[in-house]
């Protein structure tokens, strides 16, 4: 019985990987000083691993080739306020690492190294991207190498991280929500006093053409 409910916990645990395990893997092209911006909604207190390579355009054999060493990215990462939390210029392939720590759009932008002009020769430079948000950020081989757990145990411990990462995703939207209400509350408001303030317009331009009226029927003693 209790081989059973082991099997189907384990059973479950892999269905929850196959469903939660999505990664955002792209790839792009950029010219020489041409910069590249992606947003990504993160909740806070999450970190996310990014890997990337570079290929140039070889016009000989009409295909992309590894880059050389000598031509390197700067990426940026700027936080919902706009606040910089990640400005480091990395080599042609390699990984950037970073938490966040406020929930909502993250910037991230990628450039690659301009001043190296005649690597570019006027080219296009394509870049593979790939972004890991939360536990799909983790190495779980590394993790059950060095704390030398058993299967049952690794797929239990992905299944906790999996469950706290839902749980922050929750909270994002819970924060998201409140923040639409309050931007809704404000627009209702601001379209009442904005239809008093137009009511009391017309009621002082109505009475105002009254007494113009009144005054100019009296300097004609019509009245």
């Amino acid at each position: 019985m209790v081989s059973v409910r082991m099997r189907s916990c384990v059973l479950s645990v892999l269905l929850l990987n196959v469903f939660y395990s999505v990664v955002s893997s792209l790839y792009f092209h950029i010219g020489e000083t041409e910069k590249k911006c992606f947003i990504e909604e993160i909740p806070d207190e999450t970190m996310i691993i990014g890997n990337y390579r570079t290929q140039l355009y070889d016009k000989q054999r009409e295909e992309y080739l590894p880059a050389t060493q000598g031509l390197g990215m700067f990426v940026e990462v700027k936080d919902p306020d706009d606040k910089v939390i990640l400005s480091r210029q990395y080599g042609s392939e390699g990984r950037f690492t970073f938490t966040s720590h406020t929930p909502g759009e993250h910037q991230i932008c990628l450039h690659s190294n301009s001043s190296k002009f005649a690597l570019f020769a006027g080219g296009m430079l394509r870049v593979h991207l790939d972004i890991q948000v939360g536990e799909h950020a983790n190495n779980y081989a590394e993790i059950a190498a060095k704390d030398k757990l058993t299967e049952l145990q690794l797929r239990v411990r992905q299944l906790v991280e999996q469950v706290d990462q839902i749980q922050k995703e929750q909270n994002y939207q819970r924060y998201r929500e409140e923040r639409f209400r309050q931007t809704s509350e404000s627009t209702n408001q601001r379209v009442l006093w904005w239809s008093i303030v137009q009511t009391l317009i017309l009621v002082a331009i109505g009475i105002w053409q009254m007494r113009h009226l009144k005054s100019f029927f009296e300097a004609k003693k019509l009245v």
